[in-house]
């Protein structure tokens, strides 16, 4: 984009709105043109805004980007008008403000994150100016980083950590062949994503899950078993089951009116009584 902006002008004695003239001239003419249609494709002529985009259509792409323009801006009420206010001399690529990458993509693999973008604006001729990227990561509340630059739009981080979230931005960086000038960019909002892991990895990780549970299992179970045979009698005790009634008294408990006692009675009595015979022997002292 190309933008010429200014502050606007207030009278505290006049209600009446105020406009403004803007024009422009390119280095080696001493003749000055007004910002309107069709020599522009666009009117910045008796305008109330206080900005004029020349690249504000889709027919506009603004000066030439290797011309050297000068722009101008005066206010205007009715029949007054101010002096012209003249902005400082203008190349694009020596003076453009270069905003960081756009449409970030960021996707994580094995220990690795692949970043992929677009350029801040287009480059017509790569022979005239070109992009390098610059990427700053860190691991989350972890020492940052910066890796370039890269020529590709497309750059993968590698050697990171696996299971982890990194944050990252991504600046771009324009250079221009013909006078060796440099515009570093802004980097962009944060991204943060967390890697993966291979196969392999995984596999040792749950190994390691499996025999670090075992091993607290197998810490838990001997004092268990100490504490079992210390104390058997009174965990014994503890889970015995109560001494129950018997059946016969506890119907009588129900229905003293049985005749409970006398069956136990009865059936306790012997149905055979068995008898052994005896038979005494005596025999005379001798004198």
């Amino acid at each position: 984009m190309q933008v010429l902006s200014w502050e606007p002008v207030s009278l505290s004695n006049d209600t009446r709105p105020v406009v403004y003239q803007v024009q422009f001239k390119f280095s080696g003419s001493d003749k000055w043109s007004n910002v309107h249609a069709p020599y522009t494709e666009v009117n910045c002529t008796r305008i109330t805004a206080t900005e004029c985009s020349f690249t504000q259509t889709s027919l506009s792409k603004g000066f030439p980007l290797h011309f050297n323009v000068s722009v101008r801006v005066r206010a205007e009420l009715a029949e007054r008008v101010s002096a012209w206010v003249t902005a400082p001399w203008f190349q694009h690529y020596r003076n453009v403000t270069v905003g960081p990458p756009e449409n970030i993509w960021v996707t994580p693999r094995k220990r690795s994150l692949i970043i992929m973008f677009s350029p801040p604006f287009d480059v017509n001729d790569p022979s005239v100016a070109t992009f390098s990227y610059y990427v700053r990561y860190w691991e989350k509340e972890g020492i940052e980083q910066v890796k370039g630059p890269f020529k590709s739009n497309s750059i993968v981080l590698d050697d990171l950590k696996p299971l982890r979230v990194y944050c990252l931005q991504v600046k771009a960086e324009l250079f221009w062949n013909s006078f060796n000038i440099r515009r570093p960019g802004h980097f962009s909002d944060v991204t943060c994503r967390e890697t993966t892991i291979d196969a392999s990895t995984k596999l040792q990780q749950d190994v390691l899950i499996a025999i670090g549970t075992f091993l607290v299992l197998a810490m838990l179970a001997v004092p268990c078993l100490f504490l079992v045979l210390k104390y058997r009698g009174l965990i014994k005790y503890c889970f015995q089951s109560p001494p129950g009634i018997p059946l016969q008294i506890e119907e009588y408990l129900k229905d003293p009116a049985q005749p409970i006692l006398e069956a136990l009675d009865k059936d306790s009595s012997p149905k055979d009584d068995t008898w052994d015979s005896v038979t005494v022997i005596s025999f005379p002292e001798k004198e």
